[in-house]
C-alpha cells in the first residue's frame, strides 16, 4: 500500500497556505511550503482552482493516491461532509451550500475519503500541542485574536475540538465585541478621537499618544475576564494564544497575568510559536488519526 504523504492546509479569508508535513518531526517542510492571495468574492470554480493550484505546488511529485489533505477552514462549515455554510461573511459566498471536499477531490485527483476538514482554531491548538509553545502539557485552552474570535479546547486523550465561544455572552454583548480588531479600533477612536484601521497602525501611535497604551490596558483587562471562568471550569495546562492581535502579547501580558493573579488564578500563559504554521500541522496530525489505517500512520 502506498506510504501516505500529509500535506496541512490553511485557508485564510484572503489567503491559502499549504505545505508538506513531516509527521515524526512535527515540522513544517518549508522548502515545500506555498502561500497565495485568493479572491474570496471570485466564483466558486476560481476559488477551487486557487486552491489546488497551490496544494498541487505543495504536493509536486506526489502521486495522487498518496496524498492526505488537512485543511483547517473558518466556519461556518460542515467538517465531517465538507460543506461550506460561509455567507454574508465577505469571504467564499461563492462555496456556501456546495461540497467542497468533493470538488477539491475532483480538481486535485484525490480521493475524497483522504481529504479532511477541522476548524481553524481546533487546528491551531492542535498543531501547538504536536509540535509547538503547547508540547507535553495534556490540557489546554487556545484562542486566536485578530478579525474575529477563534477558540478552542484540547485534551491529550481527545485532541483539540472548536469552543464556538465568539458568541458567548460576555459584557453587554458578546466576546467577539470586546477580543477582536473591531474592538481595538472602536476603543481607541473613542479615546483619541483618530481613526485606526488595524491594530498594527493603533501600535504605531504609541511612541507619542498614551491612548494607544489605555487601550492595550484595557483589552488585556476584558480578556482576563473572559477567561477567568474557563480556566476554572477547564483547568489547563496552559493557555495558547494566536492571530495577530497575539503579536502585540508582550505590551498587554504585564496587565492580564496582574489581573489573573488578582483573582486567584497563576496559569501559564504563552504566545503561540507561529499560528498559520500551526494550523497546518495540526490540520495534518487530525488527518492522520482520521484518514489512515494505524499501521500507515507515521506516530
Amino acid at each position: 500500500m502506498q506510504q501516505p504523504v500529509f500535506i496541512g492546509v490553511d485557508i485564510g479569508g484572503s489567503h491559502i497556505s499549504a505545505a508538506r508535513i513531516d509527521m515524526n518531526a512535527a515540522i513544517v517542510l518549508h522548502q515545500h511550503k506555498v502561500r497565495r492571495s485568493v479572491n474570496a468574492q471570485a466564483t466558486a470554480t476560481e476559488i477551487i482552482e486557487a486552491w489546488a493550484a497551490a496544494i498541487r505546488k505543495a504536493a509536486i511529485d506526489i502521486p495522487s493516491n498518496a496524498i492526505h489533505l488537512g485543511i483547517a477552514m473558518p466556519g461556518p462549515f460542515d467538517y465531517s461532509e465538507g460543506i461550506s455554510g460561509m455567507k454574508d461573511q465577505g469571504k467564499y459566498d461563492s462555496l456556501f451550500g456546495l461540497n467542497v471536499k468533493a470538488l477539491l477531490a475532483d480538481a486535485l485527483n484525490v480521493p475524497a475519503k483522504q481529504i479532511f476538514f477541522m476548524n481553524d482554531a481546533a487546528c491551531f491548538l492542535q498543531g501547538e500541542m504536536f509540535g509547538g509553545a503547547g508540547r507535553g502539557k495534556r490540557k489546554a485552552i487556545g484562542l486566536t485574536l485578530g478579525t474575529g474570535l477563534g477558540s478552542a479546547w484540547y485534551e491529550e486523550e481527545t485532541g483539540a475540538m472548536d469552543a464556538d465561544l465568539w458568541r458567548s455572552p460576555f459584557r453587554s454583548g458578546i466576546a467577539e465585541d470586546y477580543l477582536s480588531t473591531r474592538w481595538f479600533i472602536h476603543c481607541y477612536h473613542k479615546l483619541s478621537g483618530r481613526q485606526v484601521s488595524n491594530v498594527k497602525e493603533l501600535l504605531e501611535q504609541r511612541p507619542h499618544d498614551k491612548n494607544a497604551d489605555k487601550v492595550l490596558d484595557v483589552f488585556a483587562v476584558n480578556l482576563a475576564a473572559f477567561l477567568l471562568p474557563l480556566i476554572k471550569e477547564k483547568e489547563p495546562g496552559v493557555v495558547l494564544l494566536g492571530g495577530n492581535i497575539s503579536r502585540a502579547y508582550d505590551l498587554f501580558a504585564g496587565t492580564l497575568i496582574d489581573t489573573l493573579l488578582q483573582n486567584g488564578v497563576d496559569i501559564c500563559m504563552q504566545q503561540a510559536e507561529d499560528g498559520e504554521t500551526a494550523a497546518m500541522l495540526g490540520a495534518a496530525h487530525a488527518c492522520m488519526k482520521y484518514t489512515c489505517p494505524p499501521d500507515l500512520r507515521l506516530i
